[in-house]
């Protein structure tokens, strides 16, 4: 790699090497799964034509590339376990044109440094339709799709796109707008990014978006949070009044205009009583007293309804930007945080609201809740359940890769704990999970590509992620990186022409499989490279 190095830096490519602080950063995670990630170096583009030198350099020398946007992926998928990452972190600068409602964001970006534009300007009543997280990185946000706390009446993340600026696997800089020829490669090639550009067809280097108006007339969202939890020694999800109230919560036909996102939680380090609950977090579109009626008229609990309007305020875009996303979802930030450190697995689904699913789904995780403590007691972990709510304009017939399109919930599991001895049976109890909650996927297979699930093998993935939408991604695939450069675990495939199989997914191997397989493998890979003696300091650093 002394080679590559060298050349990289005469072509003035910033890059950081084992040891460095820049790499140290970068590297980080607070996902312990990853825990030995030590790729050859990290480089650190800060300009369009970096990166076109890096990709020309990267195909000349064979070594594979790891795109990091600025963000986390839950499946290590933005975490180099082999070669060269691609940190595009120092690409973050976010120019919004009120004139033109338009804002073009660096591909490093991360949302907290696109809505600084508009807290600054102070552009109350406009927003850009981006991640509820502060600290999620714009790129894989979009590409991917994008749930915004207000997506439910502007739409998806992606549907707001007007142009990407993308390095292509020949290292050319092309920019694709929503004004190509859907049947040119250009306008091909911007369907697919909409949806399923995650790493799969170069790296995009530059977005812009529409900003869109809210309707509220004053200028003002109302934002609430709220907890529920027993007020007894009880077990709150044990009572069939709360039973009764989530599947009524869950399948009712909200206004586009509110966003009410759920997390049931199973924390081990407390009782039932304190550990078993739900988290509620709202966005409203409007003023208090409308938000105040459409409680009263949609949540029949009275305690639910009263809390909730309770902990409500009316503030002004702009404040709720600076503050309340941050405030509500200070535990996604935390986790964000390296120094948090813990081991973390996840997947998902793609949910209807019909009540013949709403119900087996709420009985099926009371039961999972149940076994989670049954199974881990004196452990510290926890069992997560998060419903992000969906519909409205997300369900827009609009012309992208995103494939569920008929979604009312995007709903993720996670799995948490701290003692690596316990990663084989955590697995094997999100694998149980899964297999039970699958079935009521949409087509029994769904899942979200920005919820990804690690665990998924090759033949499922796709499927999966992009639905129907598979066969014509592999043919721009084709187009556009005929070589396979850009490729992972996980990613767009090349056209095979042999027949499909559809997979039984109570037939592939159990996530247990994967135990420690992440860690060893990136172990193996740095420790054979590199005498561990010159790196004690870092495995110091780590606890080991």
């Amino acid at each position: 790699m002394d080679k590559v190095v060298t050349a990289l830096e005469n072509a003035k490519v910033p890059l950081s090497k084992r040891g460095e602080l820049d790499y140290e950063r970068s590297v980080e995670t607070s996902n312990l799964l990853y825990r030995f990630s030590r790729p050859e170096f990290v480089l650190l583009p800060e300009t369009p034509a970096h990166v076109q030198a890096i990709v020309r350099r990267a195909q000349a020398d064979k070594f594979p590339l790891t795109i990091k946007c600025g963000g986390h992926s839950y499946a290590g998928h933005s975490t180099a376990f082999e070669g060269v990452s691609l940190d595009l972190r120092r690409m973050n600068t976010a120019e919004l044109d009120m004139t033109s409602k338009t804002i073009t964001i660096g591909g490093g970006c991360q949302w907290a440094q696109v809505y600084k534009t508009l807290i600054n300007g102070q552009h109350d009543g406009f927003v850009v339709n981006g991640g509820r997280c502060p600290s999620v990185g714009v790129g894989g946000f979009l590409l991917g799709g994008g749930l915004g706390p207000f997506s439910r009446s502007i739409g998806m993340g992606s549907d707001t796109i007007k142009e990407i600026t993308i390095v292509t696997a020949e290292g050319k800089l092309v920019t694709v707008k929503d004004t190509d020829s859907r049947k040119s490669n250009e306008g091909r090639l911007f369907w697919a990014l909409r949806g399923a550009g995650g790493g799969n067809f170069g790296v995009v280097v530059e977005f812009k978006l529409a900003v869109k108006q809210l309707r509220s007339p004053n200028r003002e969202v109302v934002a609430s949070r709220y907890q529920w939890f027993s007020n007894t020694e009880d077990d709150l999800l044990a009572d069939e009044t709360f039973m009764t109230t989530m599947n009524k919560f869950y399948t009712t036909n909200w206004p586009e205009n509110i966003t009410i996102d759920s997390t049931w939680t199973c924390d081990l380090g407390k009782d039932k009583a304190k550990g078993n609950g739900v988290r509620f977090t709202t966005c409203f579109d409007g003023s208090k007293t409308e938000f105040d009626t459409v409680i009263d008229k949609y949540v029949k609990h009275a305690k639910l309804a009263e809390q909730l309007k309770r902990r409500s305020l009316p503030e002004s875009t702009t404040r709720f930007l600076h503050e309340t996303l941050v405030a509500q979802w200070s535990e996604e930030t935390q986790r964000a945080i390296p120094t948090n450190k813990k081991y973390y697995i996840y997947s998902s689904f793609v949910l209807r609201n019909d009540r013949r699913t709403i119900e087996r789904i709420t009985l099926l995780l009371r039961d999972k809740f149940r076994a989670f403590r049954e199974l881990f007691p004196g452990e510290k972990g926890e069992f997560l359940a998060t419903f992000i709510h969906c519909g409205g304009k997300m369900g827009q017939a609009v012309d992208s890769a995103y494939f569920w399109r008929e979604a009312v919930y995007h709903m993720y599991l996670t799995v948490e704990w701290e003692d690596k001895w316990l990663e084989r049976d955590m697995r094997g109890f999100l694998y149980a999970t899964k297999l039970a909650m699958r079935p009521f996927s949409l087509q029994g297979e769904a899942a979200f590509v920005n919820f990804p699930d690690g665990a998924f093998p090759a033949e499922v993935h796709e499927r999966a992620y992009w639905g129907n939408n598979r066969e014509e991604l592999r043919r721009i695939k084709q187009i556009w990186d005929k070589d396979n450069f850009f490729k992972s675990r996980q990613g767009v495939l090349l056209p095979t022409g042999r027949p499909e199989v559809t997979p039984d997914w109570n037939k592939l191997p159990s996530d247990e499989t994967l135990t420690d397989t992440f860690a060893t493998q990136q172990w193996e890979v740095y420790a054979s490279k590199r005498s561990i003696i010159e790196d004690r300091k870092w495995l110091t650093d780590l606890g080991l």
